[in-house]
């Protein structure tokens, strides 16, 4: 089954594709530019590409649009591709901001302030834009930034509230970008990493809307206990809100959803199908903490071996959305690892079904491994190897159970990045 696995995630990725995305999103008849049905006359457009996905995204851009491109920015983290010839790349660190990141959101501003009469800003935003773009409000320090970032991703918080607090302390971000541009159109066409493909959320909304509140950033900040440094608690206390719907910036603005995880996990069940496995999506939505997905997942093994509901063997159990990790002990891992190795413990000595979680751009939290991949002898290679799978459990550190028992999956930077995909096969 692990043949099969592999198969199934190499089709979720390819319809993950950025190239792909662009393709189907982005249209050039005639001289014009086209857009969710929108058409659009512009004598330059100016590119700006920013995310994990932003190189290859640049790439489809650049050659659909020839000539018409007058410069691009791409910002993308390091060991991911860089933009087309003739495109300024930048690289910052990602998840933590870095200094790499403040000059590249700065640079970034002055782009989007430099537009003028019969120019266009395309905008590619994928994953990872929201902290490749360091662009602290004043009087925000980066070290305070990198304090907040930290503290927010070790809380439990899910993106899209890790996202209320970045759009209230940053320059681009909660439509500030669209704010910079304007009044110049921008298409910004959107692959969407966060669940329910809100175009606020994605990398923090740069050029959407924003539906959040300093109050509801303070709400977060409060639910996870996070005491911010004192510049950024000064900074919500003065600073005005964000742009809403109603706000005539967004007048020249057509945000598009060119690809998310939906695309990847529909493939995935596709592919299962046509290896022979009964398809079941649960839902492209999953989100919370990875060890109650695993528990959710390790009930419905047991329930199809059982009495083969809801679904009879063999089938394939899938699902797509983005789980998070409560950071418990000091070990190395992500949600994706976290949600393999919690599987592998609970249907330890089970036979008949093998699963994997995966984070689409290869990469799960700060490791170098994508995921995990598992069945019912994993729990017990683990402790074969020397390592107690429980007690790995309970330091959150799942990269290292999972590489004593062979269950990592690397694949190194996929160039995409979409929502995480799970699929378990049972047979």
């Amino acid at each position: 089954m692990k043949d099969a696995l592999q198969a199934i995630l190499e089709a979720a990725l390819a319809a993950a594709d950025p190239a792909r995305a662009v393709g189907r999103s982005l249209a050039f008849e005639d001289g014009t530019i086209v857009a969710e049905g929108t058409r659009f006359e512009a004598e330059r457009v100016f590119v700006l590409a920013a995310g994990k996905a932003a190189g290859a995204m640049a790439r489809a851009a650049d050659g659909l649009l020839g000539d018409k491109v007058s410069g691009g920015l791409v910002v993308t983290k390091d060991g991911h591709d860089p933009g087309p010839e003739g495109f300024e790349t930048a690289f910052a660190s990602h998840p933590e901001p870095d200094e790499r990141g403040v000059e590249a959101a700065r640079r970034v501003q002055e782009l989007v302030e430099s537009l003028g009469d019969g120019d266009l800003l395309l905008a590619l935003i994928s994953g990872g834009a929201s902290a490749l773009l360091a662009d602290p409000a004043p009087p925000i320090e980066l070290a305070d930034l990198k304090e907040l970032t930290g503290n927010l991703l070790r809380s439990g918080a899910d993106i899209g509230e890790i996202n209320t607090v970045r759009k209230h302390v940053s320059v681009l971000k909660g439509g500030g970008l669209a704010r910079l541009a304007h009044p110049a159109p921008t298409i910004a066409l959107l692959l969407s990493d966060v669940v329910g493909d809100d175009p606020s959320s994605i990398a923090s909304g740069l050029t959407a809307p924003d539906q959040t509140t300093l109050e509801s950033t303070r709400h977060v900040l409060q639910r996870y206990d996070i005491d911010p440094p004192e510049s950024i608690a000064t900074h919500l206390r003065d600073a005005e809100e964000t742009p809403a719907t109603d706000d005539p910036v967004f007048e020249n603005v057509v945000n598009v959803i060119c690809g998310g995880g939906r695309h990847a996990a529909e493939a995935a069940a596709e592919k299962a199908e046509e290896l022979g496995y009964a398809p079941l999506l649960l839902t492209t939505t999953l989100t919370g903490d990875a060890l109650g997905a695993a528990s959710m997942y390790a009930a419905i093994v047991r329930e199809v071996l059982a009495s083969a509901n809801p679904v009879s063997s063999p089938c394939a159990i899938v699902s797509g959305g983005e789980a998070t990790v409560t950071v418990r002990g000091g070990g190395a891992g992500g949600p994706n690892l976290e949600f393999a190795l919690a599987l592998a413990v609970e249907l330890d000595g089970v036979g008949g079904w093998t699963a994997f979680s995966a984070d689409t751009d290869g990469h799960d939290g700060s490791t170098e491994a994508a995921g995990g991949m598992v069945d019912g002898g994993t729990a017990g290679e683990i402790r074969g190897s020397g390592v107690d799978p429980e007690e790995a459990l309970s330091e959150n550190d799942s990269y290292a159970a999972l590489e004593a028992g062979g269950g990592l999956i690397v694949t190194g930077p996929t160039g995409t990045n979409v929502n995480d995909v799970r699929v378990a096969l049972i047979s």
